[in-house]
């Protein structure tokens, strides 16, 4: 197969889809890989080094779409991007369709199968190939949340760790996946008193075992996130539902009564968002203040620590590279969690989430995929 590995033209998107050591892999499963010029560029990859293990770069991206059969990603594809798939395309990034419905129906107009990193689930529910980015962005989200508590950035003027006479911050992470987990550790270690909100009892078993003494785990509902929201210095909501669009927990009332210049963090904005008042915003232009409140509402957080996050990815993503390469039938055989990630194809959604918020019926996976 000739895998094609384009240059990411999202606004301040730097990360690329595939390290050397994916080209060198699949080059030694005598697949071709194609990589646009300077795909690596922002995350310190040059061409040669691609060069060296056997990839050919392509000048453009046309070129690079025009040949390969499968395209790997990292974010969803822009227009012009879209414009250029086929039906004989395979695409295998991050999707978020239901955030992004335009983009869902120009693949389904396009007539590719895409298959999306978010929706590739394990019988236990583990998302392996959004989890390393998720753990990027829970970690970065406390950062920033505690840089723009700054007063010069806007904040309250609040040190999360307080120190010795002085309260630590509050902060109230919405979410106890693997985004809202990291948050919260990085929060707690920056010494703040951090309260975790979750429906399901097991992850906040998982981070009650863990024996912070700053950390307090609570069942999510209606009145705890009133309250622990209304208190708090920082809110970082992490909320996702695998394919769907994120519900909103925090609305515009409830960030109405929160103290003036704390910071809401909506790590969930790629999904749409779970707080009412983000919307999507840039590295380069990441707050706006809104009744008072400070809002970071970046979509591809990771994208701030291109070299980190390229590597993890590559490191998650690489195995299930190689095998739909291989064959996509046997792949779905051996790792039938792809399935799972088929969100549409040959013109047709595969995925109950995606085809539930465009209001279009669902196809069985196989039977898209033809295996």
């Amino acid at each position: 197969m000739i895998v094609g590995v384009p240059r990411e033209i999202k606004t301040e998107e730097y990360r690329v889809a595939m390290t050397p050591v994916g080209v060198r892999e699949l080059v030694a499963h005598g697949h071709r890989v194609l990589v646009e010029e300077g795909a690596g560029a922002g995350s310190f990859i040059d061409d040669d080094t691609y060069s060296a293990v056997g990839g050919e770069i392509v000048p453009t991206a046309a070129g690079v779409f025009g040949e390969a059969d499968m395209i790997v990603k990292v974010k969803e594809p822009q227009p012009s991007e879209i414009e250029l798939l086929e039906e004989r395309h395979l695409l295998f990034t991050y999707l978020h369709l239901a955030a992004y419905p335009e983009e869902a129906r120009g693949l389904l107009d396009s007539g590719a199968t895409a298959i999306a990193y978010e929706t590739v689930e394990l019988p236990n529910g583990a998302l392996p190939l959004l989890a390393p980015m998720s753990e990027i962005a829970g970690r970065m989200a406390a950062q920033a949340g505690a840089h723009y508590l700054e007063k010069p950035k806007g904040g309250r003027g609040v040190l999360l760790g307080g120190v010795p006479g002085v309260s630590p911050g509050k902060v109230t992470v919405l979410g106890a996946g693997m985004a809202g987990r990291n948050a919260a550790m990085i929060a707690a270690g920056m010494g703040a008193q951090v309260t975790v909100l979750d429906l399901n009892v097991n992850p906040l078993r998982h981070l009650d075992e863990l024996q912070w003494r700053n950390v307090t785990t609570l069942t999510s509902s209606k009145f705890s996130v009133e309250q622990f929201v209304a208190e708090s210095d920082m809110v970082v909501g992490a909320v996702l539902i695998p394919g769907a669009r994120a519900p909103v927990v925090v609305d515009e009332d409830l960030v109405k009564e929160m103290r003036p210049g704390s910071v809401l963090v909506d790590i969930s904005i790629d999904q749409g968002g779970c707080i009412a008042t983000a919307h999507e915003t840039t590295h380069s232009d990441p707050v706006y203040e809104m009744h008072g409140v400070v809002h970071y509402a970046v979509g591809n957080i990771p994208g701030a620590v291109p070299n980190t996050a390229t590597y993890a990815l590559t490191n998650a993503t690489l195995p299930y590279v190689v095998a739909l390469a291989d064959g996509v039938s046997e792949a779905v055989s051996r790792r039938p969690e792809l399935l799972g990630g088929v969100n549409v194809a040959g013109g047709a959604v595969a995925n109950h989430a995606v085809a539930d918020f465009l209001g279009v019926e669902v196809v069985d996976a196989r039977t898209a995929l033809g295996v």
